[in-house]
């Protein structure tokens, strides 16, 4: 595939393909698979599988309500929910077409290290005089909602029961000052009704797994309604899905066509031309992402620092490195520290040079790559020390 096949030369360093390839969906990005349900796609009812769950101890703790912007109105896409238990967070489930929700919370919470537990070390849920069961294991947990250039309000689940009312209520979306970029385009409540439902079938498509279903009713959306850069944003997820390279970019820049603030299809873009080895593209469409939104795509600075690295413009490779680290305070790309390393290498500071790829080999031990990039360091080593 063309993911093997890329590579960048910079001062004589090679930089390993899996460098710029492995984690093109990074958590958070919209393409994410792993942040959709069991196959690959956010359920219809807002649950990880499509259906709502039963209340079964055993499998975790139904709960439901609806998120909402802070006027008024439901998103008109998929938002994500997490539940976040002693600041680590967890997936949950993700919003309807109506911004409603039906999760079955905290399935995993065997398999997490607990540090809520009860005094007697039992994580098993426990009697409560108060009405059912309550499991200590929530105790320093809660829900969020989870959208790029808003921040959530959240719901405490310390003292939930399995016999409480598994409404939650609302959880309300603040949109983020200074971020003129949005996560959900402004076109999506002009859409007609008849465009909607054929989003909404195109969605449930997805969700049973007929990605032919889900391509006709997505291109029926848009041909009622072109400016649907929502749809359009779908159009090119699904194409990208089954392969078809080409048709999900021109997807996402018919997007972009219909709603020049609507950052997702950028994010995608990005990647795209990023495959291609169109560095001056990839540079371009980063600069937009991070226009619109320089707060949470940390990705996108990366992207932009590899661009810049290829084409030489190092200063800015090395401010858009810096970024990417900045704003990955959990290290889940650690590539940005590889190429800030070998930016520094370039500008001949031997010894920050260093330093970087001593951090990306400490938070990425076990990558596919590594014993070429220990090479590397050692020959940057020499150069430090004044040796030749």
């Amino acid at each position: 595939m063309i993911f093997s096949r890329i590579a960048a030369l910079s001062a004589g360093f090679l930089i390993p393909a899996a460098l710029l390839t492995a984690q093109m969906h990074p958590p958070g990005d919209p393409a994410n698979p792993s942040n959709f349900p069991d196959n690959g796609l956010p359920g219809v009812d807002g649950s990880m599988t499509g259906r709502a769950a039963p209340m079964n101890m055993s499998r975790g703790m139904l709960l439901t309500g609806k998120v909402m912007l802070d006027d008024g109105s439901a998103p008109t896409e998929p938002v994500k929910i997490e539940r976040v238990c002693l600041g680590q967070p967890h997936a949950e489930g993700f919003t309807d077409s109506k911004g409603r929700f039906s999760l079955n919370v905290g399935r995993d919470l065997d398999a997490m290290a607990d540090a809520s537990e009860s005094p007697s070390g039992s994580q098993m849920p426990g009697a409560d005089p108060l009405g059912g069961p309550r499991d200590s294991r929530l105790q320093n947990c809660e829900l969020r909602a989870v959208l790029a250039g808003f921040r959530s309000d959240t719901v405490s689940l310390a003292n939930r029961r399995y016999m409480d009312d598994p409404d939650v209520g609302a959880i309300v979306l603040h949109r983020t000052e200074n971020v003129p970029g949005l996560t959900i385009s402004a076109t999506s409540a002009r859409a007609p009704k008849d465009a909607r439902k054929a989003y909404e079938k195109g969605l449930e498509a997805e969700q049973k797994n007929k990605p032919d279903e889900a391509q006709k009713q997505f291109e029926k959306a848009v041909d009622l309604y072109p400016k649907y850069a929502a749809v359009w944003f779908a159009l090119g997820q699904l194409y990208e899905s089954r392969d078809h390279a080409g048709q999900a970019l021109d997807a996402y820049q018919k997007s972009v066509a219909a709603d020049a603030d609507y950052v997702n299809p950028y994010v995608r873009i990005c990647e795209l031309e990023a495959l291609s080895g169109k560095w001056q593209n990839v540079a371009d469409s980063s600069d937009k992402v991070l226009h619109l939104n320089p707060f949470d795509f940390p990705r996108a600075y990366y992207l932009n620092a590899f661009a810049n690295l290829q084409l030489k413009k190092l200063d800015q490779a090395e401010k858009s490195a810096r970024e990417a680290m900045k704003l990955d305070t959990a290290h889940q790309n650690p590539r940005s520290w590889y190429v800030l390393g070998i930016i520094l290498a370039d500008k001949q500071d031997f010894r920050g040079a260093v330093e970087q790829l001593r951090l990306y080999l400490q938070f990425a031990p076990n990558e596919k790559g590594n014993d070429k990039i220990r090479q590397q360091l050692a020959e940057i080593e020499k150069q430090a020390q004044g040796k030749p």
